[in-house]
């Protein structure tokens, strides 16, 4: 089971070409939802108009904007280094590694169903890191349940993302476990799916491509001065923290992280 194609045994009831199609539409929703989403919240705008208040700043060399992009990388990237909390980390970077090779081992398999063994197995092992972080932030992580003692079942439009996340996964693993093939639980998955790739403009996917430019931006700021006027981020001296305009933010406890 974990070593087979679960698109290959589907072929037998719809084209190969249908899925292929189906792929690329979903890559095409992405990144149309993803411009949609940077013209109507003006994300470009705003890195743009910060990127000109920069030019009276300590200029900084191309080998230090390397090094920054570098850093930018390896730990707000790979590492997720912006969470304080090692829980909320933990359960992110199992989220997005699984989800990146959930994504890349679907492709794969969709498009080539002879392909199975090992990216058979990789798309079992992502959509699990996927369910078990997803799952652990959802029910013990988030702050609204964790800090606020909301109930784990109350939703708002933010929640998009994960939920459809969790669906698509949830019901993929499911969907293979039973054998394949078209049918009522296949619907299902293709219908989550379509909701988590197609909802960008109304989720926070679009969140994971404009947190690499928030950190680039905030290391650029640090290293040519310009933030110098800005609050701390470890709100750990009370005059600092007395500058933060959001009141939550005042006595928000430390490991909240950076919010970026």
């Amino acid at each position: 089971m974990f070593t087979s194609n679960p698109f290959a045994a589907l072929s037998a009831s719809i084209p190969p070409s249908v899925m292929q199609t189906y792929i690329v539409v979903m890559i095409l929703l992405v990144a149309a939802g993803t411009l949609f989403d940077v013209v109507h919240k003006g994300s470009a705008k705003y890195f743009f108009q910060n990127m000109r208040k920069t030019k009276g700043a300590k200029p900084l060399g191309g080998g230090e904007l390397v090094s920054i992009a570098v850093q930018t990388a390896v730990v707000d990237v790979l590492a997720s280094g912006e969470f304080c909390n090692p829980r909320r980390r933990v359960a992110h970077l199992l989220g997005m590694y699984g989800f990146v090779l959930y994504v890349v081992a679907t492709a794969v398999m969709v498009f080539d169903t002879s392909a199975g063994g090992f990216w058979a197995l990789l798309w079992w092992i992502g959509g699990l890191m996927v369910c078990v972080g997803g799952y652990w932030f959802w029910f013990f992580i988030r702050v609204d349940v964790a800090a606020e003692g909301n109930s784990p079942l109350r939703l708002v439009r933010a929640d998009l993302f994960i939920l459809s996340l969790l669906a698509s996964a949830t019901l993929g693993l499911v969907w293979a476990a039973a054998g394949g093939g078209a049918g009522v639980l296949f619907g299902l998955y293709i219908l989550a799916t379509t909701v988590l790739f197609a909802g960008v403009p109304w989720s926070k996917f679009a969140h994971m491509f404009f947190k690499p430019a928030a950190a680039f931006e905030k290391r650029v700021s640090k290293a040519n001065g310009t933030c110098a006027n800005l609050p701390t981020q470890t709100r750990d001296d009370p005059a600092q923290r007395e500058r933060h305009s959001m009141e939550l933010l005042r006595d928000a406890p430390m490991d909240m992280g950076l919010g970026i």
